[in-house]
């Protein structure tokens, strides 16, 4: 999914200080070519908390001796955590935001709410670097973990998804960035932090070929060769774009979309593995609620009707500073 929205770009007093003690991890790298959303519960077993939480403290030392052997490739790993596991994993208070993710019932589709303690975002230029990287990952976790879902995604000619549209085109850039992504001094235990939505959409290619290409602009708001947007719909249905912005009396609020395609040609799926960063975790929220219900409710978003999705969990992405702590 898309899920678009101008970024808001905060007065300077608003952006999230950067400073030693809240450094993100690698949140703003650039689109990679290839991509592992790996999430995971945690057993119940003896030991199990223990063995997550030094594999979770060696993440950053796991990076560079992967990304050894190619360094012109750019391996990272984000590494999220949920809200389930979030006390006996961190020792930390919770993020104010971080809960379970909230299932969203429509009329006619469901946002539905899965199963998932930990999310590994990896990603280099080089697909066989995050094979590696996930390899030595999951033997580090051994039978601590069961994995619930691996989605491998790659990049799609010009960052476009696989119904032929350009993704992301909203991200939020410069300063704008840290603004949108980064938890700041409003929870100054979490600063440094993003919270992270994830998703996995499967589309009905057949259903959405038979619509015309205006037709699809007009689900999408955006043109679909030279990616333009369009006007939005003063009134009655709108476009996912429209629906995906979010503005109140202070502006619009942005998130950061790191979707990615994924498929399989021979098993006839393709989809779209969403996966939002975002400062305020209400915006994605309510993203969802205005694309599930719709704006006026009824009129939910169209993109809908031929994407479907599978999966749906809430994490937060801790600062590096953090992350490496828990192996203490």
């Amino acid at each position: 999914m898309t899920l678009e929205a101008s970024p808001r770009d905060l007065p300077e007093s608003s952006v999230p200080a950067e400073s030693p003690g809240d450094s993100p991890q690698a949140v703003d790298t650039p689109l990679t070519r290839a991509a592992v959303f790996l999430v995971l519960t945690i057993s119940d077993a003896d030991g199990s908390i223990a063995i997550v939480r030094d594999v979770l403290g060696g993440i950053d030392d796991l990076v560079k001796t992967v990304n050894f052997r190619d360094m012109r490739a750019s391996l990272v790993c984000v590494a999220s955590i949920g809200v389930r596991v979030w006390d006996a994993v961190t020792g930390l208070p919770r993020p104010a935001e971080l809960h379970e993710f909230q299932p969203v019932v429509g009329a006619v589709h469901t946002a539905p709410a899965t199963a998932g303690d930990l999310l590994f975002h990896v990603r280099a230029d080089s697909a066989d670097l995050c094979f590696e990287f996930e390899r030595l990952l999951l033997a580090g976790l051994g039978e601590a973990v069961e994995v619930v879902d691996e989605t491998i995604g790659f990049r799609y000619f010009d960052a476009r998804d696989l119904l032929g549209f350009v993704d992301g085109t909203a991200n939020p850039v410069g300063r704008a960035l840290p603004a949108a992504t980064m938890v700041g001094d409003e929870d100054p235990l979490h600063a440094g932090g993003s919270y992270v939505v994830a998703q996995k959409y499967v589309h009905d290619m057949t259903a959405w070929q038979a619509l015309t290409t205006e037709q699809q602009q007009a689900v999408m708001g955006r043109t679909k060769v030279d990616n333009v947007e369009l006007a939005d719909a003063e009134s009655g249905q709108k476009s996912h774009k429209t629906l995906n912005t979010i503005q109140d009396e202070q502006g619009e609020h942005g998130i950061l979309r790191d979707n990615m395609p994924f498929g399989s040609a021979a098993a006839g799926e393709f989809g779209t593995y969403f996966l939002g960063y975002t400062r305020r975790l209400w915006v994605i929220e309510r993203m969802l609620q205005r694309m599930f219900i719709g704006d006026p409710p009824g009129l939910h978003d169209r993109l809908l009707d031929v994407s479907t999705p599978k999966t749906g969990n809430v994490f937060f992405a801790p600062s590096a500073e953090t992350l490496a702590s828990l192996g203490d």
